[in-house]
């Protein structure tokens, strides 16, 4: 279990960090529904230097089953 303390500071982190980048949050609920198997899902960071680094997965049911574990997880806390 987590330290009272602790989730206040997280909570204070999470919060700050939806206040600085609010199309973040909206842009992972709207994709948390859309994907399913087979989608690809992929991320690339271009660095303050103009390095890109790119990668990607499709996802697996033992992913979409992983996700809905840790989801059933959280919720009991």
């Amino acid at each position: 279990m987590m330290n009272p303390k602790t989730m206040l500071q997280m909570k204070g982190i999470l919060d700050r960090f939806q206040r600085n980048h609010p199309k973040i949050p909206q842009f992972l609920n709207a994709a948390a529904g859309s994907i399913d198997e087979g989608s690809i899902i992929e991320v690339t960071l271009t660095t303050s230097g103009g390095r890109t680094l790119c990668t990607n997965m499709r996802v697996t049911q033992d992913n979409l089953n992983l996700v809905q574990s840790l989801k059933s997880q959280t919720a009991k806390k």
